[in-house]
């Protein structure tokens, strides 16, 4: 991904998106772009017109992080905003500074990571890339994620979000469970711009899917740690389930989530419902091969 483009065009939509009133500043008349100027930005952060004008334009190379934190503030960037802009910040010195990832020839389920899934019994939980690749789940969110793993999905939450037709089922609000998954590429974008398999994916997502390409192009992120989401599974109905998202300090660049009913809950019974499904399918996912650019299964 073009690191100038990235740059020019999350910043020109974070200043599009803030009008004057919300930055403090007098209206005024006759203006020509629907947020604050360049100029206003500026002013805001504290720097000249020319130094922010060559940064939006998407030179970061050398901007300290004094500056970038002025620029956040001025342009009220949330939490995951800041984070993406230092990362795309990072990115714009090259690959060798940017955040480390190991890049395995092959990667398989460690069995002690295995072991840690299984243990957990009371809801689905499962091991995915930034990607939105699933590499490894308990029993249970075998069975809740069936749909993701034998049809177009192939395995990647995204994927099957936008080329799946169950997927508008499976998730009540789709269009707001759509948002997160592009936010969150968009977020893993910023941290790994030269990730090919990335790449690959949102240019197959934006051939494939007018739904995904607009969301794309909002330049939205997010970062996904903790909440509370709905669906409708096909073998139980509707659920709805607290989830943690943890990093996996030892496999960079991956995420461990869990996902749990309310005790007590209608959601409670039919994840237990759920369960007996998954004690009676043998089936699980075939184990993925990473290489450098993509994850395949074996």
């Amino acid at each position: 991904m073009d690191n100038q483009s990235e740059v020019r065009e999350f910043l020109t939509s974070r200043r599009a998106r803030l009008t004057p009133e919300q930055a403090g500043l007098p209206a005024g008349s006759n203006r020509r772009v629907p947020g604050l100027r360049r100029g206003e930005v500026a002013m805001l952060a504290d720097v000249s017109v020319e130094y922010y004008s060559k940064i939006e334009r998407g030179n970061l190379v050398g901007a300290s992080d004094s500056v970038l934190d002025a620029i956040a503030r001025a342009l009220q960037l949330d939490a995951a905003e800041r984070a993406h802009l230092f990362d795309l910040a990072r990115a714009a010195t090259g690959p060798a500074l940017g955040t480390p990832r190991r890049k395995p020839k092959g990667w398989a389920t460690r069995p002690g990571l295995q072991l840690v899934l299984d243990a957990i019994t009371g809801g689905p939980a499962f091991v995915r890339n930034g990607r939105m690749d699933i590499l490894a789940t308990n029993p249970l969110g075998r069975v809740f994620y069936d749909e993701i793993f034998d049809g177009p999905g192939q395995g990647n939450i995204a994927r099957y979000a936008f080329l799946d037709e169950r997927s508008h089922t499976f998730y009540p609000d789709w269009a707001g469970a759509a948002d997160i998954t592009v936010q969150i590429l968009r977020t893993e974008a910023g941290r790994d711009p030269y990730d090919k398999g990335l790449q690959d994916l949102v240019g197959e997502l934006s051939t494939r899917s007018d739904e995904f390409r607009v969301r794309w192009g909002a330049h939205n992120v997010r970062q996904h740690t903790t909440g509370t989401k709905k669906f409708h599974h096909h073998a139980v109905g509707e659920l709805t389930l607290i989830y943690e998202e943890l990093a996996l300090t030892a496999e960079p660049g991956l995420s461990f989530l869990v996902y749990t009913a309310n005790p007590g809950s209608a959601t409670e019974e039919r994840l237990r419902l759920l369960a007996s499904l998954a004690a009676t399918d043998n089936t699980s996912p075939a184990p993925y091969q990473v290489s450098e650019g993509t994850e395949k299964r074996s």
